[in-house]
């Protein structure tokens, strides 16, 4: 650090983002990356849109905009577009959360969480989960104050029912709830529809994972319009153009092909349950994900020895060194084909070992 740098970040530790290797070809399963391509569609109106980068990109993103909330079901004023979903998440430590009204997650979630937080001066606690990794609903219920869950959790892959959201949102009328829903398209329930019935609840989306979008920076925010006008007045205040032309235009395609974004989430849920069975029958044990990545440990190999092995061998995978999860190793669904390097690999590691 400079010695310019503010005092007030002292506290601060950065994210921590995957591994994005330059020097060698690995089957990449670490980032929760789609292994498949975007929509054509997607990448024929962002090639068209690359003519006019001369141009500033439409703070409001209207297009895009329209094309979501038909898509999803709510208005154009309950609806918002951001520079990826963490941008969204960013926005809503900004406009919710201070001093008086502090925030909460789970201790094993989103590694975003509390860097947003410390960043923006807000006071926060987090709520162990269960043994099983699971989130006690009943830790959340009434306790009047800004709650952030991810919607399936990560890194565990679990997820609440929207019952049990709408519950959480209901007993904390005079704070919001902010559901992130990066990975609902493979397996959970959605909570947009509960924007109608709730003021007080906000979904957080994004087009990195089902959509195949990382590369563009695409997220959302959902909620009662006033909320949206709250991100509204964070934005233009700091990044009005926070959505480029390309990533709008891309963003548009990937809404309009509905068939491709289907058969993908369908393409990578049987790969997943197929890798989790053929996991277990190596001897690992795996939480019920139901997102695009498995959530394994092995009982005869450490979590970090096996990442470092796999990662010699040419595969990438996700460690985390918090005691609660050194055991475990988060695994992205990739193809079939990279799911089968994958269980190939590790059983040359097992092999090696006996």
């Amino acid at each position: 650090m400079s010695r310019f740098f503010s005092k007030k970040y002292d506290a601060l530790v950065p994210y921590v983002p995957g591994e994005q290797p330059q020097n060698r070809q690995y089957v990449k399963l670490n980032t929760n990356e789609s292994p498949f391509p975007p929509s054509p569609y997607a990448l024929k109106l962002a090639r068209q849109a690359a003519g006019d980068l001369q141009l500033y990109s439409d703070p409001t993103c209207r297009q895009l905009v329209q094309t979501a909330a038909e898509k999803f079901g709510v208005e154009t004023d309950e609806i918002l577009f951001t520079n990826g979903s963490d941008e969204a998440l960013n926005f809503a430590f900004m406009a919710f959360c201070d001093p008086e009204h502090p925030a909460v997650f789970p201790d094993i979630t989103y590694g975003f969480y509390p860097v947003f937080a410390v960043l923006n001066g807000i006071p926060f606690e987090t709520i162990p989960l269960k043994d099983d990794f699971s989130i006690a609903i009943h830790d959340y219920l009434g306790i009047e104050k800004n709650i952030f869950l991810a919607n399936p959790n990560a890194p565990t892959g679990l997820a609440l029912s929207k019952s049990d959201i709408e519950r959480i949102v209901e007993s904390n009328p005079h704070h919001v709830v902010v559901v992130d829903e990066a990975y609902v398209d493979f397996g959970a329930e959605s909570c947009i529809d509960l924007i109608h019935q709730y003021d007080n609840i906000l979904v957080c989306g994004t087009f990195s994972k089902s959509r195949s979008l990382a590369g563009g920076r695409l997220g959302f925010a959902v909620g009662n319009k006033n909320l949206i006008a709250d991100l509204n007045t964070v934005k233009f205040s700091t990044n009005p153009y926070n959505v480029n032309r390309m990533t709008m235009a891309a963003g548009i395609g990937a809404l309009c092909d509905e068939s491709y974004f289907k058969n993908n989430c369908k393409a990578i849920m049987e790969t997943r349950e197929w890798a989790a069975k053929e996991l277990k029958k190596l001897g690992f044990m795996l939480t019920d994900s139901v997102a695009n990545f498995l959530f394994a440990k092995h009982p005869n190999i450490a979590g970090k020895e096996l990442y470092l092995l796999l990662k010699q061998k040419g595969v990438l995978i996700r460690h985390f060194e918090t005691d609660r999860l050194q055991d475990y190793n988060r695994i992205t669904v990739g193809s079939l084909e990279q799911m089968q390097v994958l269980l190939a690999k590790v059983k040359e590691i097992l092999e090696e070992r006996t």
